[in-house]
């Protein structure tokens, strides 16, 4: 019997009635999830084998049920199988030994996970203390300049520090963004080295803007570049666009905790009090001001840069990539499939470039009226440059893997030519 338990809170909360209805997402899974380029993407390729027969999937329901342990056989299958539960959303999980459908004919021991794709996810929620433009689930432009600040960060990263090729941004429906990287060497990490690349990546540990972040000197060489891609927006971005300082009581408990000087930190909660509510580029502007004035005195290079190592740390704070570690950790974590619904918003969860906004993501309600009006063709759609893309990156990453594999079995063979 396959496992079903109630869905968490945060699962509960997201099922609002004002989102697709149980018939919206009938429709939807019939008509136009490209259930294809899934199963070949999580496959590797266009036959059905291990990478897929034992892949666990997750199905979350209307009423607040979860299922999970599901597994399929065929693309005839995972497409019958969705169609007919319906959910609100399902899940992908691990690639284990055996499949995953079987887990209760098995002693526990025996279902062991063997890959997965490495993945990180991008919120919102984690840059509320500098957004000053929308609050809670709404997001604008505006403010989704952080999550493509952040993609692009990662992206260099990806690319230039583990030679990653294979991986693609999902639009997490609502406020965030997931990233799927199905390279063959990040498939096959265990947990602890998961762990491992996540430390390097995870530099802003603690989001507690009320402490100096004090990253060490000299910068590890991925900070430093970093920061040379993150500086440049910091003034548009931070400064005037989200402008979170110019409440006084704002800056001093977000702001000030970020300088190292105790002096100047009184000088300028005193300088503020007699002149309020300046803005945010004004009291940064205030910072090396007020610091000169001592420095005439007091000449010290040392102080000098130390101001400048603070400056630099609050440009990393407040606009580095803010991770969900939950969600890198662990082979067997569970994520959102690219193409579901998000229940609240009606929004499609497409793969995104760093140039995409949120109103660039079609809405399932638009989605059926255009297909009214266009024969139900999907390629007529909003939805099929988003698919097209999408299929563009599997036929990569079967291409890669294909040469992989290529790669693995002549080793094999020198290996064993060896053997005397």
């Amino acid at each position: 019997m396959t496992d079903v338990k109630s869905a968490t809170p945060a699962l509960k909360s997201e099922t609002k009635p004002s989102g697709p209805s149980s018939s919206d997402m009938e429709y939807y899974y019939k008509h136009l999830y490209p259930f294809k380029p899934i199963f070949n993407w999580l496959n590797h390729s266009v036959k059905p084998g291990r990478d897929i027969t034992n892949r666990e999937f997750a199905m979350a329901f209307r009423s607040g049920a979860y299922k999970r342990y599901n597994s399929f056989n065929s693309l005839q299958e995972f497409k019958a199988q969705i169609e007919k539960g319906n959910p609100d959303r399902f899940e992908i999980g691990a690639v284990y030994n055996k499949p995953p459908r079987d887990r209760d004919s098995l002693l526990k021991s025996e279902m062991k996970p063997l890959e997965k794709e490495l993945v990180f996810d991008i919120d919102m929620d984690d840059y509320d203390t500098f957004r000053t433009c929308c609050s809670g689930a709404q997001v604008c432009e505006k403010c989704w300049k952080f999550i493509s600040l952040a993609m692009k960060v990662m992206n260099v990263s990806l690319e230039e520090d583990f030679g990653y090729d294979d991986y693609i941004w999902i639009f997490s429906g609502r406020r965030g963004a997931h990233c799927w990287i199905s390279d063959k060497r990040a498939r096959i990490l265990n947990d602890l080295q998961r762990r491992n690349v996540l430390d390097y990546l995870n530099v802003v540990r603690d989001r507690t803007a009320s402490k100096r972040l004090a990253l060490k000197r000299p910068y590890h060489p991925h900070v430093a570049r970093s920061l040379d891609i993150l500086k440049p927006f910091f003034v548009e971005i931070i400064l005037e666009e989200q402008n979170p300082w110019e409440d006084d009581e704002h800056a001093i408990q977000t702001l000030l905790p970020g300088l190292h000087d105790k002096h100047l930190i009184e000088q300028l909660k005193v300088f503020w009090k007699a002149n309020p509510n300046r803005s945010s580029r004004e009291k940064w502007g205030d910072i090396d001001l007020l610091a000169s004035k001592e420095l005439k005195a007091n000449k010290k290079q040392d102080a000098i840069n130390r101001l400048r190592e603070c400056k630099e740390d609050l440009v990393i704070a407040t606009l580095y990539p803010k991770l969900d570690v939950e969600v890198t950790k662990q082979t067997i974590h569970l994520l959102k499939a690219p193409f579901c619904i998000h229940p609240a918003t009606g929004n499609v969860c497409v793969p995104i470039t760093e140039s995409f906004t949120p109103r660039d993501a079609p809405k399932l309600l638009d989605l059926q009226n255009e297909m009214e009006k266009n024969n139900n063709e999907v390629k007529m759609t909003s939805l099929e440059p988003f698919i097209e893309h999408f299929q563009t990156y599997v036929s990569k990453v079967i291409k890669d893997e294909d040469v992989t594999r290529k790669r693995e079995r002549e080793e094999e063979e020198v290996d064993g030519s060896l053997d005397f």
